[in-house]
């Protein structure tokens, strides 16, 4: 083990090394910079470019590049980034992250890696955490790259498409993860080249990396179209529910956050809803409601999972302490806390296309991020995005004192030393900023501060709208801010003056979090470049991780020893055991991201051939190469299905391939049984391929030939979307059930793998034979227009997956139920393509 650390360790000293060095050639030409008049500086961005353009890579340029963006800071935004900033800057450059505590202007960092990779014309994506800071940093460092003779576009969710196009073609785009992600899901549902907004992901820099790609990383991004579903059954479960007892009728398992009906309750629910036995077939769906309306009230509590805001439901994402406005948990789990909570039940919805984060992230050719916290991370980081962490030195030297942490017996006595602690911190006015992991704990904490005096600020996910300006007061003398987990990251905690004298900021933390990152970014709020600062953990015996991971032991070791509430120990023995459980569950949680990947891996291979169809479809000016390709599939399968190798040939169904190729490809009498007579199966498709061809010449020559071009299109994309919508809300459907095969001893994976392999390969049956069918049956009208098949709306659903309503709208003309079919069949509407709607 100690060969292996110093491994890594002479891996990350060689690292730094090489990144120094690149650095003092960086600070070699300052004195060459200095002597360039502003418009002398402004056109090496001009003679960048063009030696990129004549094959002198972005590598070779570095130094040049990067001492050009230093000088330009110095000018335009007074800041002169220093050497270990230079150094970070490479880090990123390369494609990894670099590892910056927090005040050491990751922000100024990473304008000089940007710069240099946006002189090849392809476009950097600057990624953050939200909309405020992507504004921010778009307007500050904006100025330097304007100065330099680059274009910034800033990406926001209220853009309209032209201008989120416009932001997409600077040379430079600032947006969110989320915002990014959407973009890309929604350009593969248009229906014209000319909507699509993004280009291809060249390299994008992503600010708060850990956040983005390791806490979010088990959300997929989803649109979603309204279902239709019965909210009766929610409000009989929810009122079933509340009248049974734990233990009796149910059991809790507080680490797997499990609920579970006992025989009792089984039998209780028989009662109540009038059946012979809850877990017949017929039943599933209220077994289903059952279950989620416990899950309700026993493991999602109000004001911790989620808040009531104006009569609705708002998740408070756990990672941050925000809400998480129009997310809704999946799989009905919403409309049961709706119930629960007495507000109006909304419908579920329909997955209509979606994309984990890892593998948005991992189709950029390079990616880049820096944080203050991920090197507890670096095997996620290497194994699934191939980055690796390179920890930055400080520019100034760390002097913040970390103490040991404290541990109570009770709760309350954790909660009493805690205001104790600040109040007297208060009263010699050093300001203190106190972490807590939920609204309710803050909010009890602003209780006692109240009954104390002491005048404080509550920054949670119920105010964030003044975060920035809380968060600039918080360094200020006599200062209380009370901040859920990292509320306020990335904005700097400014220290007031007169403040490094009364010992620098007091950061002091509630209980632990399960990730140790999350911890170690509340530290990182005071002892900022070289500032002063201390740091202090008030833990209980009662707190959810030590809960969770076995302190009955120590509470009883505790009360044996005499020590009561008053009295805090020390211990390293508990410490460690802290430690151990934090690793436990960021174990699992990886494990979770892995299987997440995995199980969306199944999902990427179809979305890119999907994907890279539509474009095909898109781009083509003529398709019908592609049609008579997916025609012939449709022919080679009917008559194969009609003429079994296994049978005679006598025993042949000539007349199911007659009745089929009538019904949906030819006139009817083209073909005839005798014409099939005594031939191969080959040459049965082949003469029918040709009828299929004649009658496609008749068709062009009816037409204008772009109107029969832009027929195609129409076709296609309403095939192609249609069945992907139906399959991927399917393969949704299956992700959900597929665990209950582990049951069966039989990996859920590997099912998962080959049935939606299965599915696709009968989607795409099913797209070759609605497009056959339509192309060749369908009338042409001259006002034909291409549709999207359904509009869904955004949803980035947090840990449970959890999916938004949303209404699809669907376009087109109405039909009559008598009226002919428009697909051309002859028949009435209801008894052709009006059967299913």
């Amino acid at each position: 083990m100690a060969g292996f650390l110093s491994k890594v360790f002479d891996a990350n000293r060689r690292e730094l090394k090489s990144l120094e060095k690149i650095a003092d050639k960086i600070d070699a030409l300052s004195g060459t910079m200095e002597q360039l008049t502003d418009e002398e500086l402004r056109q090496k961005t001009t003679e960048f470019k063009e030696r990129y353009k004549n094959g002198e890579s972005l590598d070779d340029m570095l130094v040049e590049a990067f001492a050009v963006v230093r000088e330009g800071a110095k000018r335009v935004l007074n800041m002169y980034p220093f050497k270990v900033q230079l150094m970070g800057g490479a880090a990123l450059h390369d494609g990894n992250i670099a590892e910056m505590k927090t005040g050491e202007g990751k922000t100024l960092t990473a304008t000089m890696p940007v710069y240099l990779n946006a002189l090849s014309g392809k476009g950097v994506h600057v990624i953050t955490v939200n909309e405020y800071l992507a504004s921010r940093d778009a307007e500050e460092m904006g100025q330097l790259y304007e100065f330099l003779g680059l274009t910034v576009g800033l990406n926001l969710n209220s853009l309209s498409k032209e201008e989120k196009k416009e932001a997409y073609e600077a040379d430079i785009t600032y947006g969110t993860n989320n915002e990014f992600g959407f973009d890309y899901l929604r350009d593969n549902m248009v229906v014209y080249k000319e909507q699509m907004v993004q280009r291809p992901l060249h390299y994008a820099v992503i600010d708060e990396v850990d956040s983005i790609l390791i806490d979010e990383a088990r959300t997929p991004l989803i649109i979603s179209g309204q279902a239709q579903k019965s909210t009766q059954l929610y409000i009989q479960a929810n009122a079933f529910v509340r009248t049974l007892k734990k233990e009796e009728d149910y059991t809790y398992d507080e680490k797997t956050k499990g609920v579970l009906l006992t025989e009792e309750g089984m039998n209780k629910a028989e009662r109540a809803f009038g059946i012979d036995n809850l877990f017949d077939i017929t039943h599933v769906t209220l077994n289903h409601h059952i279950n989620q309306a416990l899950k309700a009230h026993v493991s999602m509590h109000l004001d911790v999972d989620y808040v009531v805001q104006e009569g609705e439901i708002v998740i408070v994402d756990q990672f941050t302490g925000r809400l998480m406005k129009g997310r809704r948990f999946s799989d009905g789990l919403h409309q049961a806390i709706e119930a629960k909570e007495g507000v109006e039940i909304q419908n579920e919805s329909m997955t209509m296309a979606t994309i984990t984060f890892q593998n948005y992230f991992r189709m950029y050719k390079k990616l880049a991020g820096m944080t203050g916290t991920a090197k507890t991370e670096e095997e996620e980081f290497r194994n699934i995005y191939n980055m690796r962490v390179i920890p930055i030195p400080t520019n100034k030297p760390i002097v913040r004192d970390d103490r040991p942490d404290l541990i109570y017996a009770s709760m309350e006595g954790k909660f009493r030393a805690v205001v104790e602690d600040i109040a007297e911190r208060h009263k010699a006015g050093q300001p203190v900023l106190v972490g807590t992991v939920a609204i309710e704990t803050s909010e009890l904490i602003s209780k006692l501060l109240v009954k104390k005096g002491v005048r404080h600020n509550v920054l949670n996910a119920k105010n964030h709208g003044r975060e920035a300006e809380i968060i600039a007061e918080a360094g200020h003398q006599g200062a209380v801010t009370i901040a859920t987990n990292m509320a306020g990251r990335g904005t700097d905690i400014k220290l007031g003056e007169g403040v490094k004298e009364l010992g620098g900021l007091a950061v002091v933390g509630t209980e632990r979090h399960e990730s140790r990152r999350i911890d170690n970014q509340l530290r990182g709020r005071s002892g900022r470049q070289g500032d002063p600062g201390v740091t202090q953990f008030y833990l209980s015996m009662e707190d959810e991780l030590m809960r969770r991971f076995g302190s009955d032991n120590m509470k009883s070791m505790m009360m044996r020893l005499g020590m009561d509430d008053s009295q805090p120990i020390q211990s390293k023995m508990v410490t460690k055991a802290v430690e151990s459980a934090q690793k436990r569950v960021e174990g699992n949680n990886f494990d979770a991201r892995k299987q997440l990947l995995q199980y969306d891996d199944v999902l990427r291979q179809q979305r890119e051939i999907i994907y890279n169809q539509r474009n095909e479809v898109l781009e083509s000016e003529h398709l019908r190469e592609i049609v008579e390709k997916m025609i012939q599939s449709t022919v080679d399968r009917v008559v194969s299905v009609h003429t079994p190798k296994a049978e005679e040939e006598e025993e042949w169904n000539l007349q199911g391939i007659i009745d089929y190729v009538h019904a949906n490809l030819l006139p009817e009498g083209d073909v005839a049984i005798t014409d099939l007579r005594g031939k191969e199966p080959e040459e049965m498709a082949e003469l029918m391929m040709e009828k299929v061809k004649m009658r496609y010449n008749e068709k062009e020559e009816q037409m204008a030939e772009d109107q029969m071009r832009e027929f195609e299109k129409v076709v296609l994309l309403r095939a192609v979307d249609s069945k992907w919508i139906d399959h991927i809300d399917a393969m949704d459907q299956l992700r959900q059930g597929i665990h209950l095969r582990a049951y069966g001893q039989i990996d859920p994976l590997r099912e998962y793998q080959n049935e939606g392999f299965m599915m696709f390969e009968r989607m795409i049956e099913a797209i070759e034979e609605d497009a056959s069918k339509y192309i060749m049956k369908a009338e042409i009208r001259n006002n034909l227009e291409r549709q999207q098949v359904a509009k869904g709306e955004a949803v980035n659903p947090k840990e449970d997956g959890e999916k938004v309503k949303r209404k699809p709208v669907k376009k087109g003309p109405t039909i009559g139920r008598n009226e002919p079919c428009p697909c051309g069949s002859g028949k009435k509407y209801k008894h052709c393509c009006g059967k299913n709607a």
